[in-house]
C-alpha cells in the first residue's frame, strides 16, 4: 500500500507541477507581447535568460535533493514557486516579471530533479524502463492538456491563467504533500520527508557501449530543447503571422505535444531502440527538418504536418536522455539534476543564437530560425564524432 501510494504521489506531483508550468510559461509569452509589446526577439531573451538560471539551478536542485531528501525539495520547490506565481500576479512592469521568472526557475528546479528520482526509487533494472516510461506518459500527457487548454483559457482569463491559477495548482500540490508525509505507514529513509520507499537496492547492468549513449543522449535533448524552447518563444510572433488567436493556438499549435506522447507510449512498450544509434541519429535528422517546416510555415499543412514528426523526433530525444541517465549510476536525483541542466543548455543556447540573428540581421525575419537550425545541424555532427570516438 505504502508503495503505490508512494508511485502515485510522485504521478501526481509531476502532473500538476507540468500543467502548472505549462499555463505559466508558455502563455507567458503572449502576456508580454499583449502587455508591454515583445516581439520575437525580446521574447526569445526572456527563454535564454529562463535558460541561463536553469542550468545553474538544476545542477544546485540535484545536490540539494540528493543530500536534503527528495520530500524536502519538492518542498522548497513547490513552496517557492506559489510565493514566486503569487508576487507575479502584482508586478506592473516588465522588468519585475523578469525578476520574478529568474526566481521562479531557481524554485522550479528544486522540483523535477527529485520527481525523476523518485520515480525509479529502489526499482530493478527491468523496471526501470517501465517506471520511466509512466513518468513520461504522465508529465508529456499532462503538457499536451496543458497548452491545447490554455488558449482558450488565456482568451478567457488573460493574466490569471499565467499566475493565479499556476499558483493555486501549486498550493495544492504542497498540501498534497504534506498530507503524505504525515502518513506514518508510508516509510521513507531517515532524515528525508518522503525521500524513497524502501526496496532492495539492486545492482544495474548495461551494454558495453552505455556511457557512450548517455553522452550522446545528453546532447541530443539539450539540442531538442534548443528547438522547444525557440518555438515556444517565437509562437505568439507565429501565430500573428498565421493569424490565430491564443486559443487557435491551443487547437492548432497543441498537436506536436500530443505526438510526443504517442512516441512515449511506442517507446515505453517497444525496448528495441535502447542502445540503438540509428534510431537516434535519425530521429534527430527529423528534429531538424520539422522544425524548420514549422517555424517557417506558409500554411497550416504544412504546420500541422511538421508538428507531428516534430514531436515524435523530441520524444525520442528526451526519453533516451532520462532512460540513460536513469539507467547509470546511483545517485538518481544527482543525475536527473545532469539531465536537467542539460535541457537548460538547450532552453538558453536555442533562444539567445535566435534572438542575437535577429540583433544582428532585424531585415530578415527568417535569421532566428536558420541559425537555430544551423546549431541543431553543428550538433548532429557532434554526435556523430562522439559515436565514432566511443
Amino acid at each position: 500500500m505504502s508503495s503505490r501510494l508512494f508511485t502515485i504521489g510522485t504521478l501526481v506531483a509531476a502532473s500538476l507541477t507540468t500543467i502548472a508550468t505549462f499555463y505559466h510559461f508558455s502563455y507567458l509569452f503572449f502576456l508580454l507581447r499583449d502587455r508591454f509589446g515583445f516581439d520575437d526577439r525580446a521574447n526569445l531573451g526572456v527563454a535564454a535568460l529562463h535558460g541561463a538560471i536553469y542550468i545553474g539551478a538544476a545542477w544546485w536542485g540535484g545536490r540539494f535533493a540528493e543530500r536534503r531528501g527528495h520530500g524536502v525539495s519538492l518542498a522548497v520547490g513547490f513552496a517557492g514557486l506559489s510565493i514566486c506565481l503569487i508576487a507575479g500576479a502584482f508586478v506592473p512592469s516588465a522588468a519585475g516579471l523578469l525578476v520574478v521568472v529568474v526566481a521562479y526557475t531557481v524554485a522550479l528546479l528544486h522540483v523535477w530533479p527529485a520527481l525523476e528520482a523518485m520515480t525509479i526509487a529502489g526499482e530493478p533494472p527491468d523496471r526501470v524502463p517501465h517506471a520511466v516510461g509512466i513518468y513520461n506518459l504522465t508529465w508529456s500527457g499532462s503538457a499536451a492538456f496543458a497548452y491545447f487548454t490554455g488558449g482558450p483559457l488565456y482568451d478567457w482569463l488573460g493574466p490569471r491563467l499565467v499566475f493565479e491559477i499556476p499558483a493555486a495548482i501549486m498550493l495544492i500540490a504542497l498540501a498534497g504533500l504534506a498530507w503524505l508525509c504525515r502518513r506514518p505507514w508510508l516509510p521513507v529513509h531517515a532524515g528525508s520527508a518522503m525521500a524513497t520507499v524502501e526496496r532492495p537496492p539492486a545492482p544495474l547492468s548495461s551494454p558495453p557501449r552505455a556511457r557512450t549513449f548517455l553522452q550522446l543522449a545528453w546532447l541530443a535533448n539539450p539540442l531538442a530543447y534548443v528547438a522547444i524552447y525557440t518555438l515556444l518563444a517565437v509562437m505568439p510572433g507565429l501565430a500573428a503571422a498565421l493569424g490565430f488567436s491564443p486559443t487557435q493556438v491551443g487547437l492548432f499549435c497543441a498537436i506536436w505535444f500530443f505526438a510526443r506522447l504517442v512516441a512515449f507510449a511506442v517507446l515505453w512498450q517497444w525496448p528495441g531502440w535502447h542502445y540503438r544509434f540509428g534510431w537516434l541519429a535519425a530521429s534527430y535528422v527529423l528534429l531538424v527538418v520539422s522544425f524548420l517546416g514549422i517555424v517557417l510555415a506558409p500554411n497550416v499543412l504544412v504546420l500541422v504536418v511538421g508538428q507531428i514528426v516534430f514531436g515524435a523526433a523530441t520524444g525520442m530525444a528526451y526519453y533516451s536522455s532520462l532512460f540513460y541517465a536513469m539507467d547509470l549510476g546511483e545517485a538518481k536525483a544527482e543525475h536527473g539534476g545532469l539531465h536537467e541542466a542539460g535541457i537548460g543548455l538547450g532552453v538558453f543556447a536555442g533562444p539567445a543564437v535566435g534572438a542575437l540573428s535577429l540583433y544582428l540581421y532585424p531585415a530578415v525575419p527568417q535569421a532566428g530560425a536558420l541559425a537555430v537550425a544551423a546549431l541543431l545541424a553543428a550538433g548532429f555532427v557532434a554526435m556523430v564524432v562522439i559515436w565514432r570516438r566511443g
